[in-house]
């Protein structure tokens, strides 16, 4: 948070917002998955998957080396020509490598289809697929499919996004790849993702210790906010 000190001990401050899940299940569902990231199971790999977009071809603001006197300009628009893509990505705990797809959509027929690339990678390990509660990830056509194939899909808590370790990746594949871009086709921006993963995915290391000193280890009971 930052803070601006004042006269008389009073400090200005920037606010954010908070949303507590109201998941009447949530702490055996954020257990499970804690599970999971400290102990992953003998008979397979557990694999963090989520959805990153939406993908616009718009001026991107952001940081930059730069000589002084000398700032990057950006056009200014708020059209969004070009429609719109969709990243859907997974994070192997196992290795720390990403894998990902960029679709027109991101219904349950565009992740079911990245299921498959995902069960083609792995051939003979059970799945552990850690998602958030999108509509797409519990359409039944997904459900049976990964009930037959060896995929357990482990759903979080709602309003618990901040547990998927993927999200972690997102930000710094907004950061490193898009920030201060502006990208003029759904090519060009596709390749500059591109090249982030490859860089990433060659210096990947195994991920472990999943916020080791929070207070979300030590929760007993939880707070639920009703309206």
């Amino acid at each position: 948070m930052r803070q601006i000190p004042r006269a008389g001990g009073i400090t200005w401050q920037a606010t954010k917002t908070w949303e507590a899940s109201n998941d009447p299940d949530f702490i055996t569902k954020m257990r499970r998955v804690l599970e999971l990231y400290d102990d992953p199971p003998d008979d397979g790999r557990v694999v963090c998957a989520d959805e990153f977009g939406p993908l616009n071809l718009q001026p991107r603001p952001g940081h930059g080396w730069r000589p002084t006197g000398h700032p990057a300009r950006l056009r200014a628009t708020y059209n969004r020509y070009g429609g719109v893509r969709h990243m859907l990505a997974a994070l192997d705990l196992a290795t720390g490598k990403m894998i990902y797809r960029i679709r027109e959509r991101k219904r349950s027929g565009e992740f079911l289809s990245f299921l498959k690339v995902l069960r083609t990678r792995w051939p003979g390990e059970k799945l552990y697929l850690i998602l958030d509660n999108f509509s797409p990830h519990k359409h039944p056509d997904v459900a049976s499919w990964a009930a037959g194939h060896d995929i357990e899909l482990v759903f979080l808590p709602t309003y618990s996004s901040w547990l998927n370790w993927i999200e972690a990746e997102f930000a710094a594949l907004r950061y490193f790849a898009l920030s201060g871009t502006d990208h003029h086709s759904h090519t060009e921006q596709g390749e500059a993702i591109a090249a982030y993963v490859r860089w990433r995915n060659a210096r990947a290391e195994p991920k472990r210790d999943f916020a080791p000193e929070s207070t979300i280890r030590t929760w007993t009971g939880y707070m639920i906010n009703v309206a």
